[in-house]
């Protein structure tokens, strides 16, 4: 689970467009779902992000987003 605290970011699930995210935006992520959150390309991002474990599920850290994907944000 994401909660934006500050700043502007985005989130987007795998094969999805990207959620634009602003302060008290909550993101629920259900376990195993391949995606990505950060800053906008122009604004920083603060965000508590909590973990709760489960069975036969993790976190899993992905490869970077390509500059090409990003810097077509708004």
């Amino acid at each position: 689970m994401l909660i934006c605290a500050g700043g502007r970011g985005y989130y987007q699930e795998w094969g999805k467009e990207p959620r634009e995210l602003h302060p008290g935006d909550i993101v629920n992520i259900p376990a195993n779902v391949k995606h990505w959150h950060g800053a906008a390309p122009d604004a920083w991002f603060a965000h508590p992000a909590i973990e709760v474990p489960g069975e036969d599920a993790s976190a899993e850290w992905c490869e970077p987003v390509a500059n090409e994907d990003y810097e077509q944000l708004k």
